[in-house]
């Protein structure tokens, strides 16, 4: 059987940054990694589930909102997966700087934190998206981009 395409990245080569996964047809996969894989420092679910309510509900509702195709935690904890359409890889990462900032700026509650909106709606806390958040906003600040795993 083949391997899909996130295996065949040496993952103990990955720092956090953000990363073009792959490329189907229009469609960008970013490998947004806020923790270096396989280091035993990773996401609980709490920090998890409130980031994406978090930054799911800001980008679509951005100036990209109309090419985003899905926004969700990857299931090792270290990060994220953000699905876009016909976006220019510098004008994605300026969107995603803007919606890690309005996060961290968010005052009230989080996005869909009531039993009919969610799931697991009390596995919810905004200082853990807040932080979390903070933490990749400034990683994202402190490099220059390149979109490429090597």
């Amino acid at each position: 059987m083949e391997k899909i395409a996130s295996f065949t990245v040496d993952h103990d080569k990955i720092e956090p940054g953000i990363y073009i996964s792959r490329i189907d047809g229009d469609i960008v996969t970013y490998d947004m990694r806020t923790r270096k894989p396989n280091m035993g420092d990773y996401m609980d679910n709490l920090t998890m589930h409130s980031v994406e309510h978090m930054f799911a509900t800001y980008i679509r509702n951005s100036e990209i909102s109309d090419n985003v195709i899905y926004f969700g935690p990857m299931g090792c904890q270290t990060g994220f997966y953000l699905l876009v359409r016909n976006e220019q890889s510098e004008d994605v990462l300026s969107v995603v700087k803007s919606v890690l900032r309005r996060i961290i700026n968010h005052e009230g509650e989080i996005f869909g934190n009531k039993r009919e909106e969610c799931g697991n709606y009390r596995n919810l806390n905004l200082d853990a998206a807040k932080l979390e958040c903070q933490r990749y906003l400034d990683v994202l600040e402190s490099s220059e981009e390149t979109f490429s795993y090597e």
